[in-house]
């Protein structure tokens, strides 16, 4: 079986891991100051955010069209006719239906569509035991009942600095955003599990307590040294993350995976301030040989 994603799952595996799991990523694209990128393709993430910070305008994002993910259906058919296609959120991105109408139009493909119904490094997190669940022999039936069990056990939180990059890209309600931004509130921000939609969880004054709240929705939902698996992420500001980091370690018996920048199509969306993590008992992820 063939594995296929897009860039907003934010892979947090080489390109030679990528390759030895056999995981195929489709870029969106991110348009900056007239220019247009392919996320992973043409520009790497730091590169991206350092001109992001330089400039004063706001990115614009595009998914992946019908015929890109049609081509790369056909491709992989002529390998194996089963291919299980795991997608970033349906609520935040077009990448969902447009793969899905791309199914409709490789008939000789036995095509299985996932909506992760989150992003990031959680939307990873299927698509990597997925692809290893596929390498160890598992068959398609069990790998998705895995996949449900790990979106369902997996939370993911982030706050930034500045609200102008959502704003912009509507992903908050416009007058909603522009009054917090006005009166300079940092928001702690999640993704709920029904719509795959953003949702906010609280607000603060300072970006340091912002921190500390995402930490705070952390032990609401899970005691105090439970084991945890644990993954930072951001865009190009490793200080939040290594705060956020450590304050998550005071609290919890934590397997970390390594911090990860977060892809330009993304961060396009949030700007070169935010900071995030996705966490979830260990138990959540079964061993996979």
């Amino acid at each position: 079986m063939k594995i296929v994603t897009d860039s907003g799952t934010d892979l947090c595996l080489t390109k030679e891991q990528i390759a030895e799991l056999d995981i195929h990523v489709v870029p969106l694209t991110v348009t900056l100051d007239g220019k247009t990128y392919h996320d992973g393709v043409d520009i790497n993430a730091e590169e991206f955010y350092k001109l992001l910070a330089a400039t004063q305008s706001c990115p614009t994002t595009s998914q992946p069209s019908v015929g890109e993910f049609t081509e790369v259906y056909k491709k992989l058919a002529t390998e194996d006719k089963d291919i299980l296609s795991i997608h970033m959120s349906s609520g935040l991105s077009g990448a969902f239906t447009a793969a899905q109408t791309a199914a409709k139009m490789v008939p000789e493909a036995n095509i299985t569509q996932v909506d992760a119904k989150t992003l990031s490094v959680a939307a990873g997190w299927q698509v990597e035991a997925a692809a290893r669940a596929n390498k160890a022999g598992w068959l398609k039936d069990k790998i998705l009942v895995m996949i449900e069990n790990i979106s369902a056990k997996t939370e993911s939180v982030y706050s930034l600095k500045e609200l102008k990059y959502l704003i912009h890209g509507g992903r908050i309600n416009h007058l909603k955003g522009l009054f917090a931004s006005i009166l300079d509130i940092k928001p702690l921000i999640g993704v709920e599990k029904v719509k795959g939609t953003y949702v906010q969880r609280g607000q603060v004054r300072t970006f340091g307590r912002a921190l500390e709240g995402l930490v705070d929705l952390i032990t609401r939902q899970n005691k105090p040294h439970t084991a945890m698996r644990v993954q930072v992420c951001h865009s190009f500001n490793p200080e939040g993350a290594a705060t956020l980091r450590e304050l998550i370690s005071k609290k919890f018996d934590c397997t970390w995976l390594p911090d990860k920048v977060l892809s330009i199509v993304l961060g396009a969306h949030t700007g070169p301030s935010m900071v995030g993590v996705a966490y979830c008992p260990v138990s959540a992820f079964p061993e996979i040989k």
